[in-house]
């Protein structure tokens, strides 16, 4: 690491500390869902505690994603197939390390998915199967108010939680941000441990943080996120705009009793699962 980037880290991490631009969450708007290659504006003020209060009219387009559990409950290879499948889109390397590890979407057990949901005398569906965890694409992110950088920022146009990987320092203050280890850091280059490069999407590069970005390239081309697609036929994941009364996301979401991941932290994350 050279004395300029440094330094930088050192500034960075007192103005973080100090609560110097840290970026406030973005609203949405009603245009369309596309990625954008810009960054989220940063919304004007964060309103008084009246106000923080009430409960706005959802506006705009947030994109969001249901995980019908019920479809991936005894059978393991569904869950590798949509793992694989962003692992090819997005160039995630295979380091065969929990530590050094990279992961967008992965599987884990329920108590390590739900902690704060009880475990006691849980069904056997609960006992013997791993769920699935992704970026959970807050509406109040806490990742995106601790970045001095603003590395990582709300895109207005979806609602998606992206990142610049160009001005990513770091520094993980997003992953102590994210309660829900959404994020992995790239210890060592990531490249020689692609087992399938894909051209239409960026590699990245040693000290930088990455995650899921519910797939914003494969959007903006019109098409499905890539876990989305490769179990389309099962219809074990559910895509769309969770404002949009008339999607087909929102009505799985208003027929069927849903959970969300540490809903308390008052996040209020993109994703849901049926259990």
């Amino acid at each position: 690491m050279d004395k300029k980037r440094r330094k930088f880290l050192k500034v960075a991490g007192a103005t973080a500390l100090a609560g110097i631009s840290a970026p406030a969450v973005v609203k949405l708007t009603s245009t369309p869902a596309l990625a954008s290659s810009g960054h989220g504006a940063v919304a004007e003020g964060q309103g008084n505690s009246d106000a923080s209060h009430k409960q706005e009219t959802p506006s705009g387009v947030r994109l969001g994603m249901v995980f019908d559990m019920r479809k991936f409950y005894g059978h393991p290879e569904l869950m590798d197939k949509a793992i694989n499948a962003c692992n090819k889109a997005h160039n995630i390397p295979q380091i065969d390390s929990k530590k050094s590890e990279i992961k967008w979407i992965w599987r884990a057990p329920f108590n390590n998915v739900f902690p704060e949901h009880s475990a006691y005398h849980a069904s056997e569906s609960t006992e013997n199967n791993d769920f699935m965890a992704v970026c959970n694409h807050c509406d109040e992110p806490p990742c995106v108010r601790v970045c001095p950088t603003k590395a990582t920022f709300v895109l207005e146009k979806s609602g998606i939680v992206a990142m610049d990987y160009h001005r990513c320092i770091g520094c993980r203050f997003c992953m102590m941000g994210c309660p829900y280890g959404a994020r992995s850091f790239n210890w060592f280059d990531p490249r020689p441990y692609i087992k399938e490069y894909n051209p239409e999407f960026p590699t990245r590069m040693r000290g930088v943080v990455e995650k899921c970005n519910f797939c914003g390239e494969r959007l903006a081309k019109g098409l499905e996120p890539a876990c989305v697609e490769a179990l389309k036929e099962v219809g074990a994941i559910t895509f769309g705009d969770l404002n949009d009364p008339d999607s087909e996301i929102a009505k799985i979401l208003r027929e069927n009793h849903t959970i969300q991941r540490k809903p308390a932290l008052g996040t209020k994350p993109s994703v849901f699962y049926i259990v």
